[in-house]
């Protein structure tokens, strides 16, 4: 078979595909976190009064849209293995963008739902595509600066997001992110196709085939690290960060925490440490060790947050911004996703491996709340979040090193 080739990009951080995939996960990153961002204010418009109501249908809400994101990184996946790279990244990016300005107009819960459950099958095509995209136009010595830029931007959109849904309101807060993912669809042109995707169409060998990840077992199990590894950054985000309301009541601070507040101090961690982790993980030449070192940071600053007590309201978002940079290797984690696989799947990979991460969540909450309910919030929290990281842990020392490793290949279906 033939090697798959592709043009070597001279200026790769100002390459077209690596500014328009950055800037539509920043606009991806907007519209994921903006609902925990404006759970309590909208559910309170829709009549949700008492606390204990507020905290069911946001983790109903929460779960419809993670649930979406399960559905959507399948068929996303599939469909830029099958179609290309540019036309999830475009279509995706479409689809939530209406999405999100149809929930500015929201007026019952099981509207808020299936609109939740369509915007997250709308934000599980766009990461993938994009770093897929990125990781096949980049030299493979360069490709960790691409997906550094593309993640950092990206997660800075949840700063917007905590922003703008704390000051204009939640509706107005919908139709920004949706006015703003339409918006970015201008931006298409200048930005082509992956040539080792284009090479790869003329050949007949069998592409997106998401079934063949579970008909191997090395390659299921490679699979099933590389989101194992992922889970601890969405443990953080999803429990942590999206219910410091309750959290911090629980841990003393009497002053109310702003789920706004939390989310975007975490995010400016996060911000910081993809920067931090894509760029130590080009200087030291290594993925896995990078990672491994931010899972190190990520388990003391949840054992600083939980086991803590009579925090100030400051200390507390320092420590949002502490949980955000230990868990900002989520730019390591999906170029290790997009290495570790052949181009006929990369984008099934790459696709799907970030959406069940973040679809996750769903098994998370729902553990969580049966742990919150027989041992407490807190000792919930503790016991789930020593889950999570022991099973990243595991998984990252037991995957092969991929920095700089050669794109240019076909995984046997």
């Amino acid at each position: 078979m033939p090697k798959i080739t592709t043009s070597p990009q001279k200026h790769y951080l100002f390459n077209a595909s690596v500014i328009v995939a950055a800037l539509g996960y920043f606009v991806d990153i907007y519209d994921l976190v903006l609902f925990s961002i404006v759970r309590i204010p909208s559910l309170q418009a829709l009549g949700v009064a008492s606390q204990a109501d507020l905290l069911e249908q946001g983790v109903l809400l929460l779960n419809m849209q993670m649930a979406g994101m399960l559905v959507g990184g399948v068929a996303w996946g599939m469909l830029g293995d099958k179609r290309g790279r540019l036309s999830v990244l475009f279509g995706s990016i479409f689809l939530y963008s209406v999405a999100n300005i149809l929930n500015g107009f929201v007026t019952t819960i099981p509207m808020y739902a299936a609109l939740r459950f369509i915007a997250g099958v709308g934000l599980a095509g766009e990461l993938g595509a994009g770093i897929t995209l990125v990781s096949e136009v980049l030299p493979k010595e360069k490709r960790g600066y691409g997906t550094m830029v593309v993640a950092t931007i990206g997660i800075s959109g949840a700063i917007l997001a905590g922003f703008v849904g704390e000051y204009a309101g939640w509706r107005t807060a919908y139709f920004i992110g949706g006015g703003l993912g339409l918006l970015l669809l201008f931006l298409r042109i200048g930005v082509f196709e992956s040539g080792m995707f284009n090479n790869l169409k003329g050949t007949g060998v069998t592409r997106g085939n998401f079934l063949s990840l579970f008909t191997n077992a090395a390659r299921f199990k490679k699979y099933i690290k590389c989101i194992l590894i992922g889970i601890p950054i969405w443990f953080v985000v999803g429990i942590l960060i999206t219910f410091s309301p309750e959290f911090g009541k629980a841990l003393g601070i009497t002053a109310p925490v702003s789920a706004a507040k939390a989310i975007s101090f975490c995010y400016l961690g996060l911000t910081f440490g993809d920067f931090a982790s894509g760029y130590l993980s080009q200087r030291f030449r290594s993925r896995r060790y990078i990672v491994l070192a931010f899972l190190l940071l990520a388990a003391l600053a949840i054992a600083a947050y939980l086991l803590g007590r009579g925090f100030s309201l400051s200390t507390f978002y320092t420590l949002c911004v502490a949980l955000g940079f230990a868990g900002g290797y989520w730019a390591v984690f999906v170029t290790i996703a997009a290495e570790q696989f052949g181009t006929n799947i990369r984008a099934t990979v790459t696709t799907t491996v970030p959406n069940f991460v973040r679809g996750a969540v769903v098994l998370l909450t729902l553990a969580f709340s049966a742990l919150k309910d027989s041992v407490g919030l807190v000792p919930g929290a503790i016991l789930l979040g020593i889950v999570c990281l022991i099973l990243a842990v595991a998984s990252i020392l037991t995957l092969e090193e991929t920095y700089a490793k050669d794109l240019d290949y076909m995984e046997p279906i």
